[in-house]
């Protein structure tokens, strides 16, 4: 079976509008079978937001070695692990919400500083923190899933990045 050019057009031209509609449906609350998917998005988004600005974390650590009364954790970090260091107050979202990019593969270390008591979802990965006031929480993983994927709070609702696993 042969579909004509000027059928397969409309078609064409919905199909940015499903993957909105899919987008849409598959936030908070739903399965996240379908989060996957979403990296069907148009290749043109990819460049709308720029990538916020690396954490101080991922800076040059000094080499040398740890005070007396501070621990090892100290010590310089993993240049092979992705640090993605996020602050809420305020309601507001410092670095502000954008795109980053790693590499399938790729260690990823997100950590989550928020004012008040909340938690902290990525779709896609399905790993959740439990944000307690001014205490800092992480969750470390490994990219094995490519695709584009929404780390979100619940209870308040806000965006805190994309993360697009290349």
């Amino acid at each position: 079976m042969t579909i004509a050019p000027a059928r397969l057009r409309p078609l064409l031209a919905a199909l940015p509008l499903g993957v909105a509609l899919l987008m849409a449906t598959s936030a908070c609350g739903g399965s996240d079978a379908a989060t996957p998917a979403q990296s069907a998005a148009p290749a043109s988004t990819e460049s709308a937001a720029p990538a916020p600005a690396e954490s101080a974390a991922q800076a040059p650590a000094e080499s040398a070695p740890p005070a007396a009364g501070e621990s090892a954790a100290a010590a310089p970090a993993d240049p092979a692990v992705k640090e993605i260091t996020v602050t809420i107050a305020g309601r507001k979202v410092t670095p502000p919400p954008g795109r980053i990019e790693v590499t399938k593969g790729q260690t990823v270390r997100i950590t989550v500083t928020s004012d008040t008591a909340d938690e902290a979802h990525l779709h896609g990965y399905d790993k959740a923190a439990s944000l307690q006031p001014g205490t800092p929480a992480s969750i470390e993983f490994v990219a094995d899933e490519t695709g584009l994927f929404e780390m979100e709070t619940h209870e308040s609702g806000l965006q805190l990045f994309q993360l697009l696993v290349r």
